[in-house]
């Protein structure tokens, strides 16, 4: 592949618009992963060049926050060290499964967080920390292992156990997210798999893009962010099992 100089202006741009509008929604390696492969990078290069961008747009998107009620203080250590442990584990993942199968994974993901969302009360429900630990803890394996889609599961996940409201849900997303990403980004570069001069560039731009979509999202109605949320679930949902699932190759491999 030949990144440079037009393949990475036209990465950079792209990483930042969805940056600007994912901190919010979640569901950035929906698209960026799709994009880099399409600029012929090699599956797990792009995953855990992806995962280095993730790294400053989620330290980006919890910047806004720093300082007020949104985050969790109490919660919190528990649920990065969770994270921390989960997301290692689902970082050495990404050797053992085969590239055909992990397009199947996010949109399979996708669809049952939006179906999750959609039968979930519009106000806040009874805290169950128990179950949340639990489920941030499962959670973390799949934000090591791929990324796509996780923030959307933790944000929702935030929501259904823990009674946060959809922008106290969104900030931690954050927070853990920042986790997961940092330290799948620490098992791919033992294994040297990341696009250093690619990744650093495209981090810029996601942090960049992540730090002006906080700050956006934070002056917008909670029900119109909650609208948007399901909304960009559903398309990319359907847009990942319609062009980026193999079909052909995954049928062939059963049959």
């Amino acid at each position: 592949m030949t990144a440079w100089p037009a393949g990475t202006v036209a990465l950079t741009l792209i990483f930042f618009v969805t940056a600007l509008v994912t901190v919010v929604t979640g569901s950035t390696s929906l698209i960026t992963i799709p994009v880099l492969l399409q600029f012929g990078i090699e599956p797990r290069t792009a995953v855990a060049t992806n995962m280095l961008a993730l790294v400053l747009l989620s330290f980006g998107g919890v910047l806004p926050f720093k300082g007020k009620a949104t985050i969790d203080k109490p919660r919190a250590p528990l649920l990065i060290a969770l994270t921390l442990v989960g997301s290692a584990a689902g970082a050495l993942l990404l050797f053992a499964v085969p590239a055909k199968w992990m397009a199947l994974l996010i949109p399979v993901a996708m669809i049952a967080v939006l179906i999750l969302l959609l039968f979930e009360p519009k106000t806040p429900s009874v805290s169950r920390p128990g179950w949340g630990y639990s489920i941030m803890a499962l959670l973390a394996i799949y934000g090591g292992f791929l990324s796509g889609g996780y923030a959307t599961l933790v944000t929702a996940a935030g929501m259904l156990f823990f009674g946060y409201s959809f922008l106290r849900a969104m900030a931690m997303s954050k927070v853990l997210n920042t986790a997961s990403s940092l330290i799948a980004v620490t098992v791919f570069a033992w294994y040297g798999i990341i696009n250093w001069r690619l990744g650093i560039i495209l981090s810029a731009s996601a942090f960049i893009g992540g730090l002006s979509g906080s700050h956006w999202a934070q002056k917008m109605p909670s029900k119109l962010l909650r609208q948007l949320f399901l909304l960009s679930v559903a398309a990319l949902a359907l847009k990942s099992m319609i062009y980026d699932v193999p079909w052909h190759d995954l049928l062939a491999t059963n049959l």
